[in-house]
């Protein structure tokens, strides 16, 4: 009989798996692949076209965190526009790449507007969206060559939605002759994958160095793509980009995109991510760049800035100030690092605790660089300090917030401060 109470022998996860060890890929100063850390990258919402809004947009993710950032390029007029998009964007001191995202005419624009196939970073193609019928391949050879041309990277993107129509009808059809047919799903997705791994293979006999290939296969369900990354990690050497397509508004895209990635992050799978929420009505675009910086801190593989450790709040914590504390440090460090990041380099490793009570508050801050306790429900008016696990002060009366943010800036003033030469 089994002994339900015996010790638990299930080993414990020490972190992330090693990164998957792929080609190299160089996108402007960006290096992603082989090993490298995972790159964040986002995506405009503008009308490309609106240089104006377009480069404020772009400007906006990069100094939320994107470090590359892709645009629509649909007609000639946001073609025409990429050039002076880039251009300012150079004057302002942002060198992000920008990177052009074609569907069915891109080879059409690229030939009309040559400096747009110059100003880009990289280029996105769509197997499924590069043409059809006869002109498929030489549409998507045109795209390459022009690669070729101006020494880009590619990105070949293929996605759930847009699925090249004539492989997965070869595909189903291939898989009615077998002895034991797969399920349509199957099919489906191995349709995905060789989509993706043939366009790859058609742009290398062109010319295009395996060096200069993203993948990406994109669906918008969690467990296919954990499934479908997983098969591509092991049939391939590419750089991978992962994303969750369509993920969503609000929560439910923050949990679905988080559900996917760690997974497949936490395996080594992956070189740059893009979490693809749909913006709440008034909500900024950076929102998409802050998930994937907190997704990527928080399974332990990049820093970004503090993490401010906060507790929930229950009937010991009545009063809502370690709310408004912890809301205050947050905003505050997330604002300081552009700075501390050239100032201060090392600060985004700084972790921060806000606790609302006694039963927890003193644990968790000695775990903290620099934590407070708050007085939580008939406590004393007191709010203990704790910096490198030792109680340092006591802070009390009305300015509390200002005391502390005032703490924490000396902090990272003392510790991490660029040293001479």
């Amino acid at each position: 009989m089994n002994n339900l109470l015996a010790p638990c022998k299930l080993p414990i996860p020490s972190g992330p798996s090693p990164r998957r060890i792929n080609r190299t890929v160089q996108v402007g100063a960006v290096t992603l692949g082989g090993g490298h850390p995972v790159v964040v990258q986002s995506m405009t919402n503008t009308d490309t076209a609106d240089i104006a809004g377009t480069v404020k947009q772009v400007a906006d993710l990069w100094r939320a965190g994107s470090e590359m950032v892709r645009v629509t390029v649909n007609n000639p007029e946001s073609a025409a526009a990429v050039p002076h998009i880039v251009e300012k964007l150079r004057m302002m001191g942002i060198e992000v790449p920008v990177i052009g995202d074609f569907h069915y005419n891109g080879h059409t624009l690229l030939t009309n507007e040559p400096a747009c196939a110059e100003a880009l970073g990289k280029y996105r193609i769509n197997p499924g969206n590069v043409g059809f019928g006869r002109k498929k391949d030489t549409q998507f050879a045109q795209l390459i060559e022009f690669a070729l041309k101006y020494d880009k990277p590619v990105r070949i993107g293929v996605n759930w939605g847009s699925l090249d129509q004539s492989l997965a009808a070869q595909l189903m059809d291939e898989n009615a002759l077998r002895a034991e047919p797969w399920e349509a799903s199957l099919v489906l997705r191995e349709a995905l994958i060789r989509s993706a791994l043939d366009s790859a293979e058609r742009a290398v006999e062109i010319g295009l160095p395996r060096e200069r290939i993203v993948l990406s296969c994109k669906v918008s369900g969690v467990q296919e793509l954990i499934a479908v990354y997983r098969d591509l990690a092991q049939r391939s050497d590419f750089a991978l980009h992962l994303g969750l397509t369509e993920a969503g508004i609000g929560s439910k895209g923050i949990v679905a995109s988080s559900a996917a990635l760690a997974v497949l992050l936490q395996e080594g799978i992956g070189d740059t991510i893009r979490i693809s929420l749909t913006p709440e009505p008034g909500q900024s675009r950076t929102q998409e760049v802050i998930v994937a910086q907190e997704l990527l801190q928080t399974t332990g593989l990049r820093a970004f800035t503090p993490m401010v450790t906060a507790c929930p709040g229950c009937g010991r914590t009545t009063s809502e100030f370690f709310q408004e504390l912890a809301g205050v440090v947050q905003n505050h460090v997330r604002a300081k690092m552009p700075e501390w990041k050239v100032s201060h380099p090392g600060a985004e490793n700084m972790t921060l605790a806000v606790m609302g009570c006694v039963v927890n508050g003193p644990g968790e801050s000695r775990h903290a660089n620099i934590g407070i306790s708050l007085p939580g429900t008939g406590e004393a008016p007191t709010a203990p300090v704790f910096i490198d696990g030792e109680k340092a002060l006591t802070l009390r009366g009305e300015n509390i917030a200002q005391e502390f943010v005032a703490l924490i800036d000396g902090y990272v003033e003392k510790r991490y401060a660029r040293t001479a030469g």
